[in-house]
């Protein structure tokens, strides 16, 4: 059986794209299109579908929650509060899956930033 090699593309709507995609590019180090897609490190990917009535990505309405992999979490929230961006934490949300945090885009999509345990 052939199967996908990882993520080729994230594809959303937006009030204006090119707005957030500077947004990701300044506070989040993610290029936006141009002419070298951004590139990512080799890592696990989870894919998981969650129940309709979970609560997990905030908003009722959210359909998707972003998840992003970085390498020291502790210096990404304090770059994103450096830059006025709340950062939420939970300790319930540390453990053996490794150590996560939450914030919003400027159009109020979840991303949760992930930080995997040391192997």
């Amino acid at each position: 059986m052939q199967k996908v090699t990882g993520i080729g593309g994230f594809f959303f709507k937006a009030e204006n794209p090119q707005a957030l995609a500077e947004w990701y590019d300044t506070h989040l180090g993610i290029d936006p299109v141009g002419a070298v897609p951004w590139s990512t490190e080799a890592g696990h990917t989870v894919f998981s579908p969650f129940a309709k009535d979970t609560d997990y990505f905030g908003r009722d309405i959210q359909q998707w929650m972003l998840n992003l992999r970085v390498s020291d979490l502790a210096a990404m929230i304090a770059q994103l509060e450096a830059a006025e961006i709340p950062v939420e934490t939970r300790d319930e949300w540390d453990g053996e899956y490794g150590k996560f945090a939450r914030i919003q885009d400027p159009e109020g999509n979840p991303i949760e930033l992930w930080e995997p345990p040391a192997a």
